[in-house]
C-alpha cells in the first residue's frame, strides 16, 4: 500500500446533531478541504472528510480506480455520518461537488442541503471524449494542479492524470446530470470568476437542471477556491446556509471557531 502524502489524511470530528460531509476533487485529496472542514467542526458540526480511493498517494494508485469507487467511499462516509446525526449536509469541490449532487439524488430527504464549489458536471474538453481510446495507448497526461490565485499556496495534487481513471468521469457526469433535476434540497453554489480546470459547460448543466439554485461568485479565486482568496467567504457562507436550513432543536451550531454559541435555525 502506498504511503499517504502529508496533509492528505482523512479528517473527522464528532459534534452536535448536524453533520457535514465534504468531498474533495479528482486528483486532489482532503488537503484541499481541510481548512473548510476544520472551520465547520469549530462551529460545532459533526464533520467527515474522507480520502477517496486512489487519491492522496500516487497517480498510479488512482489509475486502478474509477468513479464508482470514489462514489462508493463518499456513500459509505455519508451513511456513517448520517447514522449519528439528525441532519446531514453534503459539500464538495469540483468532482467532489458532483459526488455531493449524486448523494442528494440517491438519498433524497436524508440529505438536508448541498454546497458545491466549482462543480464538475460535464466534459469541457475533447480529452474526455477520447479517453476511452487514449487509455489503451497512454497511461497518463500532465495534470492541472494548484489552480490557485493566492500566491504561495499548493494543494498537493497529482502532477499527472491517469487516463484510465479519467475515462470513467463521463459516466459519472451522465448519471448525475440525468437525475439532477430531481434534487429538491436547498443548493448553494460558489463559482470562481476564473477557473482553469472546470469550464462553463458544467454551470450550463447545473442552471438548466436547477434554475433556482443560489450561485455566488468568487471574484478573487481560481479553481481550488477552498484554499484561495475567497475561502473565508465560502466557509462563513456555507455555515450560514447550514444554519438556515437546520431544524431548530434547542441545540447549538456556533458561528465560528472562536465566536459565541447560537441556536441552529
Amino acid at each position: 500500500m502506498s504511503t499517504v502524502l502529508p496533509g492528505a489524511e482523512p479528517f473527522a470530528r464528532e459534534g452536535g446533531p448536524v453533520g457535514a460531509l465534504l468531498c474533495h476533487g479528482f486528483t486532489g485529496s482532503p488537503r484541499t478541504l481541510r481548512p473548510w472542514a476544520e472551520y465547520l467542526a469549530g462551529a460545532g458540526l459533526a464533520v467527515s472528510l474522507p480520502r477517496l480511493p486512489g487519491h492522496g498517494t500516487t497517480w498510479q494508485d488512482l489509475a486502478r480506480t474509477g468513479w464508482e469507487d470514489w462514489y462508493g467511499e463518499a456513500d459509505r462516509a455519508f451513511r456513517e455520518l448520517s447514522a449519528r446525526c439528525s441532519q446531514t449536509f453534503v459539500l464538495g469541490l469540483s468532482m467532489g461537488a458532483c459526488l455531493a449532487f449524486r448523494l442528494a439524488e440517491a438519498h433524497g430527504d436524508a440529505v438536508s442541503g448541498v454546497v458545491a464549489v466549482n462543480p464538475s458536471l460535464a466534459a469541457d474538453t475533447r480529452l474526455f471524449l477520447l479517453a476511452p481510446v487514449l487509455k489503451r495507448v497512454i497511461r497518463s497526461l500532465p495534470g492541472i494542479s494548484s489552480d490557485i490565485k493566492k500566491p504561495g499556496v499548493n494543494e498537493g495534487g497529482y502532477d499527472r492524470v491517469p487516463v484510465r481513471a479519467a475515462a470513467t468521469l463521463p459516466a459519472m457526469w451522465r448519471e448525475t446530470s440525468r437525475r439532477l433535476g430531481e434534487v429538491t434540497q436547498p443548493v448553494l453554489v460558489y463559482r470562481s470568476a476564473a477557473d482553469h480546470v472546470v469550464g462553463p459547460a458544467s454551470m450550463r448543466v447545473l442552471r438548466t437542471a436547477l434554475p433556482a439554485a443560489e450561485v455566488r461568485g468568487c471574484p478573487e479565486s481560481y479553481h481550488v477556491a477552498t484554499l484561495d482568496n475567497d475561502a473565508p467567504d465560502i466557509f462563513a457562507g456555507s455555515l450560514d446556509f447550514i444554519r438556515a436550513h437546520s431544524i431548530s432543536s434547542g441545540r447549538t451550531v456556533r458561528r465560528g471557531r472562536h465566536s459565541e454559541t447560537r441556536k441552529a435555525q
